[in-house]
């Protein structure tokens, strides 16, 4: 089973802290729709026939398009992909976009998931992020998609956001919690170097990040939503019963995977595919009928690191047997000088062949993975 990954490269406004690829013009969007259909069709037998269990539409911001565009993606996906009946498809939307009659149009499409960028539920947050929606729409737009039937719902938090105390980051956890929706994603603020406040941080306008405000900001989260009755399954991601992210989980479990769309990235079992992050450059290429990405051939080393990176993050953890099978390292001999430190500094443990990381691990999960990286 496969996934399929669309990428909108459209935004209102740009977030001071977003680093993905997008535009705030959208006098090419028809131009850059049809390109992403076209390029559906010529991308079909990337996955080698696999069935599509998972159709995530990301960005910029996906709840831009109208309900035309999202119709004649969606054709462009059934003619070329089998999509699995009950398959998870997830739409990213910003709740400025998520007025009564979007979500009623919504409720007629495939779409069964929304991904709400949320952020904050502090307006003065929302403010120093740029976000385009404010507080009291974050709360509105989860009640009216929840009112209409769209319950399958994920919210995306940002913590460390630099204040005086923890109240605010706990006004959001409690928020959160109280609107009940199934799912959440918590990302740490990070200050990337071609965004504002990447400028703002060379320039002496914005603090560098407060490593231990991150930390504990971090733990409170996740004793917070533990007690709420929310999995944290990824570092990053708390679910309740039954409402893993399906689309995410399978990069994480190393299955294949489309990327359609300017900047999109793909795996299918044996290269990595990038597409160009350009709209017209994009268009141009599909119109000359070439896919407008470069390729890398992964080595066995580098497929198994990809692994233990991801695989680390999550509470399965990695499983030191699928590496020996499917790339021929001994990853249990290779680092067991690595693998007993941090054992006995209680970072991570190893039982049945399978690494995992402690809560105090989970902290330092980018430095033990690569620590144990192989070759």
């Amino acid at each position: 089973m496969a996934g399929l990954y669309i990428h909108i490269p459209f935004c209102k406004q740009a977030c001071f802290y977003c680093d993905f690829h997008f535009s705030t013009g959208r006098q090419n969007r028809n131009e850059v729709v049809q390109a992403l259909c076209r390029e559906i069709e010529m991308q079909k037998d990337y996955l080698g026939g696999e069935p599509v269990e998972t159709v995530y539409f990301g960005g910029g911001t996906p709840s831009l398009l109208n309900q035309q565009e999202l119709n004649y993606i969606f054709e462009a996906i059934g003619q070329h992909f089998e999509v699995l009946p009950g398959a998870e498809i997830t739409l990213e939307a910003n709740p400025d976009d998520l007025d009564k009659e979007k979500i009623a149009w919504l409720r007629h499409t495939p779409v069964n998931r929304l991904s709400v960028g949320i952020q904050s539920f502090h307006d003065p947050h929302l403010k120093f992020l740029n976000r385009a929606h404010t507080a009291r729409e974050a709360g509105e737009c989860i009640r009216l998609a929840q009112d209409a039937g769209l319950t399958n719902i994920s919210i995306d938090l940002i913590y460390a956001i630099p204040h005086p105390d923890h109240s605010v980051w706990e006004w959001d956890l409690q928020t959160a919690a109280t609107l009940g929706v199934p799912h959440i994603s918590a990302y740490c603020l990070t200050i990337e170097p071609r965004t504002v406040f990447g400028n703002w941080l060379r320039k002496g306008k914005l603090p560098a990040p407060d490593e231990h405000f991150a930390a504990a900001q971090f733990e409170r989260l996740v004793e917070f939503l533990e007690k709420h009755g929310y999995e944290q399954y990824e570092i990053s991601n708390f679910a309740g019963p039954g409402h893993y992210a399906r689309h995410n989980t399978n990069y994480w479990k190393d299955k294949k995977y489309l990327g359609i769309g300017p900047s999109a990235h793909s795996f299918n079992g044996v290269v990595r595919q990038f597409n160009v992050a350009s709209n017209a450059g994009y268009v141009k290429a599909i119109r000359r009928g070439e896919v407008p990405g470069t390729v890398e051939h992964l080595t066995s080393a580098g497929r198994a690191n990809e692994y233990i990176m991801t695989s680390l993050r999550t509470s399965w953890g990695c499983d030191t047997r699928y590496i020996e099978q499917t790339f021929g390292f001994d990853l249990l001999q290779l680092s067991h000088q690595y693998l007993e430190r941090y054992q006995r500094q209680d970072l991570l443990t190893t039982r049945n062949n399978v690494i995992t990381l402690t809560r105090k691990g989970k902290l330092l999960a980018d430095r033990i993975a690569s620590d144990l990286f192989v070759g």
